[in-house]
């Protein structure tokens, strides 16, 4: 009688599993092409060594409130480039494009240099202002601090807005004439479309 040779069982499982291995990935991959052929890249095809082309100008929408007949209006601006705070107070101390006045927009922001500074604190915006916008008691105070406010919490990054003069926070005049130190909202101020 002859004596069986005996296979170790972890030499078995070690076997078995190698042949699994080698038809699972026998069975996968790129099937064999008779020609070359361009694959795509996500987005659309690009040249090798270019970069794709850059988003129409204008793809953006940001919200700008000007002022019509002495009520706040808001406007919605196509540019180029998310804006930031900053910028969204230039905006506004630039004011209406030429289309924008001939539909009798108008801006009570007169000059940047009535807003110094803006920088965002969390979810609120302080703003930082000059003496020329303080304690005029006038409609058009109101509606530039409205306009400021209604600019900055159309952001999804701002859910209110303060005002600091000499780094103290600014009492302004509300839509119903009382004073806040803030932080303002919207709802503040009576915004029409």
């Amino acid at each position: 009688m002859r004596a069986r040779a005996r296979v170790h069982p972890r030499l078995t499982w070690d076997l078995g599993l190698l042949a699994v291995t080698a038809m699972l990935l026998a069975g996968c991959g790129v099937s064999a092409e008779d020609r070359p052929r361009v694959i795509d890249r996500p987005g659309g095809p690009h040249p090798v060594g270019t970069s794709p082309a850059a988003q129409p100008t204008g793809q953006l929408t940001e919200t700008i409130c000007f002022v019509r007949d002495e009520q706040l209006v808001r406007v919605d601006r196509q540019v180029s480039d998310a804006a930031t705070p900053v910028d969204q107070i230039r905006f506004l101390a630039d004011g209406p494009t030429s289309a924008e006045r001939e539909a009798g927009l108008s801006t009570a922001l007169t000059g940047a240099s009535r807003i110094t500074g803006v920088r965002l604190v969390g979810r609120e915006a302080l703003v930082d202002v000059a003496d020329g916008l303080v304690d005029t008691g006038r409609t058009d105070e109101m509606l530039a601090f409205g306009q400021v406010v209604c600019t900055l919490t159309a952001r999804p990054d701002v859910d209110g807005v303060s005002f600091l003069h000499d780094s103290r926070r600014l009492g302004v005049p509300r839509a119903d004439g009382s004073l806040s130190t803030g932080p303002l909202t919207v709802s503040d101020y009576p915004v029409h479309r």
